[in-house]
């Protein structure tokens, strides 16, 4: 019996898979879309972006309740933690958001096949050992968090950032060997919600791909929430000592030290799921830490097979999979695909939240471009005073000739909505000028971005 055959076969269904399958449909393909897992949405929609969203959310008001909601006037007594019901919220979001994805697969018409997917050659993925031939393949296969030679994983005790959205209790003492984003909010989650978090890094700052502004403020606001941070250590090793653990941690001086942990959550990055894709085999090329080499329209060495999302070099974002996937296809149909890689945000979800788009202000330098910067804190804001929402500031940088904006970084409540706007103007090639002279409603948040434009040409009105 001959292979069933499709026009396109999508090798993984996060964001960056099941997005391109849709936009492939859409556009006349008939798709196949292969996925390990028994529900879609990928690391983002099941153990990833959703699932610590949920959590962080759900945090941050029983924060507030404990702590905070007195200020406002509003008196709560006898607030208790149920860890079991919070756990429940998240994982039915979880549900309704992966089963969101089986929806859009049957509205498009996408034939979803549960399975390992394997390329067996150029025009062939094999699925648990059916072939299923394909006039292109799109490899989507996203990323796994990677793990320590000197300090293995047990699910248990010593886990990645999917264990510990799902710790049965509030572990007394964690510590995090990692403290970029993932690191930051989930060590933020467990601090919320009563744990002794110690966050351990080999770098001189946290969220190092931050601006550095940014992350000095952050730090010193985490400081203040109640994070403790060991930066410029590097983990010399975990050892068992009586029903909990010990860190043991070496600085740049050389003295060592020793952290006690009831858990250690490991986040220093995630690599791309490409070993066992059968790459090698077909021809595939991938560098050494196993990315796939791609063209301008993301086609691999191999004529016809294709890589988008956390398996190609670059920022390891759900957004940027996204548009990869949806350029991909547009370019497999002959249309004009694109990604503007200088206008994608990135953010941590931590409070206040941090998001940045473009330059940051070093990489400026280093490029050696004449600039400008405006900044405007956003306890100088209205509606951040009226919301007790103060922390923070807003930051553009400009071409110093052009006024062209380079770069933008917020630190502050819901930075993670209001970097968009600066995107947008990104996109546009937008001036300082273009966004302070644009109007923003009052009493907003975004006025912080106004004044910052101002601020550039020393103009800011309410500073």
């Amino acid at each position: 019996m001959s292979a069933q055959e499709f026009d396109l076969i999508v090798i993984g269904a996060g964001p960056a898979g099941y997005v391109g399958a849709i936009r492939a449909a859409q556009l006349g393909m008939k798709v196949a879309l292969v996925e390990k897992s028994k529900t879609l949405g990928g690391t983002c929609l099941n153990v990833g972006c959703i699932p610590s969203k949920a959590l962080l959310d759900s945090s941050e008001k029983y924060e507030e309740a404990l702590h905070h909601f007195a200020d406002h006037g509003v008196e709560v007594k006898g607030v208790k933690l149920d860890l079991k019901k919070m756990l429940g919220r998240k994982d039915a979001v979880v549900k309704q958001l992966t089963g969101g994805v089986d929806m859009l697969m049957k509205k498009n018409k996408v034939t979803v096949l549960n399975g390992w997917g394997k390329l067996t050659a150029a025009d062939t993925v094999s699925v648990d050992g059916t072939a299923y031939k394909a006039k292109k393949i799109l490899i989507a296969a996203g990323s796994e968090p990677v793990e320590l030679p000197h300090v293995k994983f047990d699910g248990k005790d010593i886990v990645t950032s999917t264990e510990a959205l799902d710790f049965a209790s509030v572990p007394a003492k964690l510590v995090v060997i990692g403290a970029g984003v993932i690191g930051l909010e989930l060590g933020s989650v467990w601090r919320r919600l009563g744990s002794d978090v110690t966050l351990v890094d080999m770098a001189p700052a946290i969220a190092g791909t931050m601006d550095a502004d940014i992350t000095k403020e952050a730090q010193k606001i985490f400081t203040k929430q109640g994070l403790k941070f060991e930066l410029e250590q590097k983990i010399v090793g975990v050892a068992k000592k009586g029903k909990g653990y010990e860190v043991e941690l070496e600085g740049k001086d050389g003295k060592s030290k020793k952290i006690p942990a009831d858990k250690v959550l490991v986040a220093v990055g995630r690599r791309p799921n490409t070993a066992k894709l059968g790459l090698a085999e077909v021809g595939v090329k991938v560098d050494n830490r196993g990315f796939i080499d791609v063209d301008a329209h993301y086609q691999t060495s191999v004529p016809g097979i294709y890589a988008v999302g956390d398996c190609i070099p670059g920022p390891m974002l759900a957004h940027k999979g996204e548009e990869e996937g949806v350029a991909a296809v547009e370019l497999m149909a002959g249309q004009a695909g694109h990604v503007n890689y200088s206008a994608i945000a990135g953010i941590v979800y931590t409070w206040p939240e941090m998001a940045s788009v473009g330059m940051t202000e070093r990489e400026v330098q280093d490029k050696g471009i004449e600039y400008k910067v405006g900044k405007f804190h956003f306890r100088a804001n209205g509606r951040a005073i009226a919301t007790a929402n103060t922390d923070g500031f807003v930051k553009i940088i400009s071409d110093a000739k052009t006024d062209r904006m380079l770069g933008a970084h917020i630190i502050g409540a819901n930075a993670s909505e209001m970097i968009a706007e600066l995107a947008v103007g990104m996109e546009f090639a937008a001036s300082a000028e273009d966004i302070a002279r644009s109007v923003h409603a009052h009493p907003t948040m975004t006025e912080a971005i106004k004044e910052a434009a101002l601020a550039v040409d020393r103009r800011a009105l309410h500073s």
